[in-house]
């Protein structure tokens, strides 16, 4: 029993912190996803983080917290309330794709 107890807290640690490094940027996670879930919004939102990147964007401005981003394409969408995991990763690489023809940012 021990070892699946350990693999079970590991589980929840890891858990734990992908929701940890999805809130810290202003994503809204309820509890209620799944493991799976987690990690595949997580690796949509470091999608989109790259593509912003590329592109010129200031992770640091453009964000969910900023109140004056410098260019909105550039900010995550918000997850709507309720909005299922699966529709909200959709929304989101819908807005990686847009980021492809948005004109780049110089310095």
């Amino acid at each position: 029993m021990d070892r699946y107890d350990e693999e079970a807290k590991q589980r929840s640690a890891a858990v734990a912190e992908v929701a940890a490094r999805l809130r810290s940027r202003g994503i809204t996670v309820t509890g209620a996803e799944g493991p799976e879930e987690l990690a595949d919004l997580l690796s949509a939102v470091e999608r989109f983080e790259k593509a912003v990147e590329v592109h010129g964007g200031d992770l640091m401005v453009d964000d969910l917290k900023s109140a004056q981003p410098d260019d909105r394409h550039f900010v995550v969408p918000r997850r709507a309330h309720g909005e299922a995991v699966r529709t909200y990763i959709s929304r989101i690489d819908a807005a990686t794709a847009g980021l492809r023809t948005h004109p780049r940012q110089t310095d």
